[in-house]
């Protein structure tokens, strides 16, 4: 069954590794008939973006999703960074290890949703961190 997806006037889109961008015409339909990686511009993440442990995971999950070519190199960095992340932040193993389980059985989109989670968990963990320090300052 095919895709149907409606892009925005310049919205960019990943479709099995490459950047897709819309014109400024009012919307762009793609019909996408077969199966094959795509993001949508709201899911993508640039290295650049990528500044906290939960991020990288994320970015690396994406890099794995779109360019299975390189599937080793991202594995391998993939479980340096879940290694040091669950060393500052134990309490996330419930939910690495659900990650995991979708890494191990190559179903990158689903790893990727849940490691936005991963993201969303640490900047809750560092804004209650933020508002105890100003709280212990005072």
């Amino acid at each position: 069954m095919a895709l149907k997806i409606r892009l925005k006037p310049n919205e960019k889109m990943i479709i099995g590794g490459a950047v897709v961008t819309a014109g400024n015409a009012a919307g762009c339909d793609l019909i996408i008939e077969n199966k094959v990686p795509l993001l949508r511009e709201k899911d993508i993440m640039t290295e650049k973006e990528a500044d906290s442990l939960a991020q990288r995971i994320y970015f690396t999950i994406q890099l794995m999703y779109i360019d299975e070519g390189n599937l080793t190199t991202y594995h391998k960095a993939y479980w340096e960074l879940v290694k040091d992340l669950i060393g500052v932040e134990p309490r996330l193993l419930g939910l690495i290890d659900q990650v995991n389980e979708h890494i191990v059985s190559s179903n990158y989109y689903q790893a990727l949703k849940l490691a936005g989670e991963l993201i969303h968990y640490e900047q809750e963990v560092f804004k209650d961190a933020e508002a105890n320090s100003i709280t212990a300052s005072i």
